[in-house]
């Protein structure tokens, strides 16, 4: 096998500046896409099932193009930049029509087809870090993600926050900053990956693994049957991971879809009803959401550090327990300057969550099959999300009162067992200390 290069800190930052342009798009579906749905007649019960876009669509997409990325090379073009590019271009099309959504439906339907785009330039991604770099610098690429993460859904929540003050009034069925949010966000999208194609080079195959590349008999399904293969095949150490990530991600949806009405009741105590008290309780929450990502790219290479020293099953066993706090005490907080406080705790987790995971099992996994296994990761993702957006409407109706107070409350409980979880897990070889 050839040995791999090592590159500088500033080839693996413009490697992955494109995923900025991804989370700045993520960032909106985090904090605009429910309000949009409320300032279109949506009522609470139905807010997770209009988000079942995004699960759904990584649940298919992601594993799929996984494979196909796997089977692909182009000496022109490379493996995984023609996936970076497609996904862009759906995401910056989807961004640039969302505002103009003049019904529930219309932005439902939207939301799927920037799902999409979004899951079809992220898990090309996280192979090409592993593709790329060698055991000793993957911790950097994959918290460089982190780091982008943070950023982009601060600059994200940092428009709904601004943009309201400059971009006054109604156009449309939708208050106008939503426009300016959602046309800076198609910029980003396109324009950042843009940026990674042209500095980005990828790992050619060696002569062996080209041949068997051109050998292959491909076919409509040689994707799906490779999924299934990879899933019978798959190790240990990802059927542990599943299971963690089944109580952080269904806890992760609760906050997103229920936190800016979290926030109107427990500050201005106002419903989505009082459009204007609500849309100043909106405004503030994507203040507060860019606060948390603000201290995810802060630590996120802090982290780095600790999973060298520590081992990664450590360091995000005590991020869940972190965020896990910051959940339980967020709806009690009437002030609403302490939001940001409480906040922290899930910004350390956030970053924990969007790298050193795959830490725990990389190594683990064979180098020809890492963008099927990626793409089976968001598999553990968007299932459960699929499984809240599915049940945790009954869930909120008949045991929760309806009160997104109680839904967060009820997320800072998952993410303890999710940590429980993380201690068992048990990893055959790691590129860092375990």
């Amino acid at each position: 096998m050839l040995k791999k290069p090592r590159l500088s800190f500033w080839q693996i930052l413009n490697m992955n500046v494109g995923f900025f342009g991804i989370q700045y798009s993520f960032g909106l579906q985090q904090s605009a896409v429910t309000p949009i749905y409320d300032f279109l007649g949506a009522s609470p019960d139905t807010i997770p099932i209009l988000h079942l876009a995004g699960p759904v669509t990584g649940l298919l997409v992601q594993p799929i193009i996984g494979a196909m990325s796997d089977k692909t090379w182009s000496p022109r073009f490379g493996r995984r930049k023609p996936y970076f590019l497609i996904g862009a271009i759906l995401c910056s099309l989807a961004l640039l029509a969302f505002p103009f959504s003049s019904s529930l439906w219309m932005a439902a339907g939207l939301l799927w087809i920037l799902d999409v785009g979004n899951n079809t330039t992220m898990e090309p991604y996280r192979a090409l870090i592993a593709d790329t770099l060698d055991t000793e610098q993957q911790p950097l690429g994959f918290q460089m993600q982190s780091f982008f993460t943070g950023l982009g859904q601060v600059l994200a929540n940092l428009s709904i926050f601004i943009f309201p003050l400059i971009f006054v009034g109604t156009t449309g069925s939708l208050p106008t900053w939503i426009y300016a949010s959602f046309f800076l966000g198609a910029a980003f999208s396109i324009g950042t990956v843009l940026w990674s194609n042209s500095r980005t080079k990828e790992t050619p195959p060696t002569k062996e693994e080209f041949a068997k590349l051109k050998s292959e008999k491909r076919s409509v399904l040689g994707p799906l049957i490779e999924i299934f293969s990879a899933i019978k095949d798959m190790p240990k150490v990802m059927w542990q991971l599943a299971l963690i990530y089944l109580f952080q991600w269904y806890a992760l949806f609760c906050y997103w879809q229920n936190s800016s009405k979290s926030v109107a009741l427990s500050v201005w105590n106002a419903t989505p009803d009082n459009k204007e008290v609500y849309s100043e309780a909106v405004s503030w929450t994507g203040l507060v959401n860019g606060w948390y990502n603000v201290v995810t790219f802060l630590v996120a290479f802090v982290l780095v550090r600790y999973a060298k020293k520590h081992g990664p099953k450590k360091v995000h066993a005590f991020c869940l327990l972190i965020a896990a706090i910051a959940f339980l005490v967020f709806p009690h907080i009437e002030n609403k300057n302490l939001l940001f406080f409480a906040i922290t705790g899930f910004g350390i987790g956030w970053a924990s969550m969007m790298g050193i995971p795959y830490l725990m099992i990389v190594a683990d996994i064979p180098k020809e099959r890492y963008g099927v296994y990626m793409g089976i990761i968001n598999m553990m993702i968007v299932i459960p999300m699929i499984i809240q957006t599915l049940s945790f409407g009954y869930i909120l109706k008949n045991f929760l009162n309806n009160d997104p107070r109680n839904a967060i409350t009820f997320a800072g409980v998952l993410l303890l067992i999710a940590m429980i979880f993380t201690f068992l897990i048990k990893s055959k070889k790691t590129p860092v200390k375990e």
